[in-house]
């Protein structure tokens, strides 16, 4: 299945917001506070309840985590506002739900969750949140679920697919080359060992995830994605600010893995604060690779979004200016120490 639009009315940050997807790469920047990170809870809530155990409106509260689990704290501040309406469409079929600001747990009006279901039967979905949480995986389930930690459910959710394999048979030829690509930058593969996850570097002793440098558990996590079959043609990534710890020398690297990936019928989402990453995708994409950047900015004290198949093309692109910035203070010293 390929996400193929997102419509939120009055919802956390938005008064009223209309998205078409890339069925290949959908990149979001945008400042702090704009609803990137939301765009993508919602969204990656919708593909999670193509599953017959997994209701919408339950999943937008588990992602969201709003106090006393009451998904009427979701519906947007203002005065005069007291319903939400939160719509994800598909390429065959559509899920919405509907509440008000005064719905308790997570009570609201679903509609299409029978057919939602039955069109996107066995999809995959995986949400990467940006804290890195592999190395602190051990009895994290057990502690989530007695409510000793207070995490959204993307945490447990990564968890439960990095453990996962839902690949059968010996890997094909896709999965070699992207995991000789990851091997090559790790220098070394993944294991799980009694729970925990570790680092194991050619023939040498494993290393727990602890002791790993955080960007490569982050590129660690990507090779287990890979091995155990959870990002193979038709499933759907999301990946919350990707760059986070990573060292800049590795970011071409994983723009070619996600741009490989979204060939291979990956569908990706990708929110990011980072002008290289943004960028690198503008310089190694084809022309046929189906990309689209989306600007979230603050107008007119509301929220608002452009998009540009080209990251150069967004007008308020608040990552290139940031940058535009430091490059014109770097000129101006440079002229002032000639």
């Amino acid at each position: 299945m390929v996400l193929t639009k997102l419509e939120l009315k009055n919802f956390t940050t938005f008064e009223k917001l209309s998205l078409d997807f890339s069925p290949g790469i959908n990149v979001f920047v945008g400042e702090n506070a704009t609803g990137k990170t939301h765009i993508m809870k919602v969204a990656y809530a919708a593909c999670q309840a193509a599953r017959e155990d997994v209701s919408f409106s339950h999943k937008l509260v588990k992602v969201f985590r709003p106090d006393s689990s009451n998904i009427g704290r979701l519906v947007h501040r203002s005065r005069g506002v007291s319903e939400s309406e939160v719509v994800v469409c598909g390429n065959k079929c559509r899920i919405s739900a509907t509440f008000s600001n005064k719905a308790k747990k997570w009570d609201a009006e679903v509609k299409g969750e029978a057919k939602w279901e039955e069109c996107n039967a066995g999809l995959v979905s995986t949400f990467v949140p940006a804290k890195e949480i592999l190395s602190n995986s051990y009895l994290f389930p057990e502690a989530y679920h007695k409510d000793i930690i207070d995490f959204d459910e993307t945490y447990m959710d990564i968890i439960a697919s990095a453990k996962l394999n839902v690949s059968r048979g010996p890997d094909n030829e896709n999965k070699r080359k992207y995991l000789r690509m990851l091997s090559e930058v790790l220098v070394g593969t993944v294991t799980i060992k009694d729970d925990r996850f570790y680092l194991k570097p050619g023939t040498q002793a494993l290393i727990e995830f602890q002791l790993v440098a955080e960007g490569m558990r982050k590129l660690a996590l990507l090779w287990q994605l890979v091995k155990n079959g959870t990002l193979e043609k038709g499933t759907v990534l999301f990946w919350d600010e990707p760059e986070a710890n990573l060292n800049p020398k590795c970011i071409p690297f994983l723009v070619e893995m996600l741009l490989e990936l979204q060939r291979d019928g990956v569908q990706c989402f990708i929110a990011t604060h980072d002008y290289v990453l943004a960028k690198y995708f503008d310089l190694r994409s084809r022309s046929t690779d189906p990309l689209k950047f989306f600007s979230l900015y603050h107008a007119d004290k509301r929220n608002s979004c452009e998009t540009s198949p080209k990251f150069d093309g967004l007008i308020n692109n608040p990552i290139k200016q940031a940058f535009d910035s430091l490059l014109d203070e770097v000129l101006v010293r440079a002229k002032v120490q000639q």
